[in-house]
């Protein structure tokens, strides 16, 4: 079935106030709508894709775009979320039960079951199998990238811009310059915030993951035009492969 046609029969709860409304309300006037079906709201792939739509606030105000998010957890899941990220309370849905996600056929992750395990501790065996590239193609890649910079990607932290990623002491980002430079993704400057997203969500773990059966649910990009003809589609395959371009994981939306 076309992804359109699914997500235009699909309603879950809004994080904004709690009642069940469909995911495209009120998008039929928006010329497009970029629909994100993002894994747990807990996961690195969630906090970095609404950090880059935070980072690109300003350019995409031009797009007249409308911007809907569903991602696997709670309400309370949904409101940690928003207060860390930014991400508009209204614009974000939750699937505590990934069922959009096996609707629209996204890659559910590595499946290895052994015996006596429980779903859940098979979850998390696979997780750590993934996060060393098994079934996960690009992640350690993509993880090396985050320490070694990348001169074709935007600078992420401004150099007056404060990081705090515990056990680390605060760095402002000025220290990254000594590691490479400036305007551009410099030496462990991803990194740095891929630390401070992880302490986030680990110390609400049971807020960000109140089931950690799909803990390896990856997700999807979807971008229709006012007709519902799909113009953009990207499918995860891995963990920290939320985009085509990881350098510019919006790219799509501008060329």
């Amino acid at each position: 079935m076309n992804p359109y046609t699914i997500l235009k029969q699909t309603q879950r709860q809004r994080v904004s106030d709690g009642t069940t409304q469909p995911v495209l309300e009120n998008c039929e006037n928006s010329p497009r709508t970029l629909v994100l079906v993002w894994p747990q709201l807990g996961d690195f792939d969630s906090l970095e894709y609404a950090g880059w739509l935070r980072r690109t606030a300003e350019p995409l105000k031009n797009q007249n775009l409308a911007i809907r998010a569903i991602g696997i957890g709670d309400l309370n899941s949904g409101k940690q979320f928003c207060n860390y990220t930014g991400f508009p309370a209204d614009g974000l849905f939750v699937d505590p039960k990934a069922e959009l996600h096996r609707q629209l056929d996204l890659y559910p992750g590595l499946s290895v079951k052994l015996p006596r395990l429980s779903d859940r501790q098979s979850a998390w065996l696979n997780l750590l199998l993934m996060c060393a590239g098994i079934g996960s193609p690009g992640t350690l890649a993509e993880v090396i990238r985050g320490y070694r910079g990348d001169r074709n990607a935007p600078q992420l932290i401004g150099d007056d811009e404060v990081v705090k990623a515990s056990p680390l002491p605060p760095i402002k980002g000025s220290f990254f310059s000594f590691a490479g430079g400036r305007g551009f993704q410099r030496p462990f400057e991803l990194a740095t915030l891929r630390l401070q997203n992880m302490m986030e969500v680990l110390s609400h773990w049971k807020i960000y993951v109140p089931d950690a059966t799909y803990l390896t649910q990856r997700g999807g990009t979807f971008l229709f035009d006012a007709r519902g003809n799909l113009h953009y589609e990207h499918r995860d395959r891995g963990i920290l492969g939320f985009a085509a371009d990881p350098s510019n994981p919006l790219s799509f939306l501008f060329n």
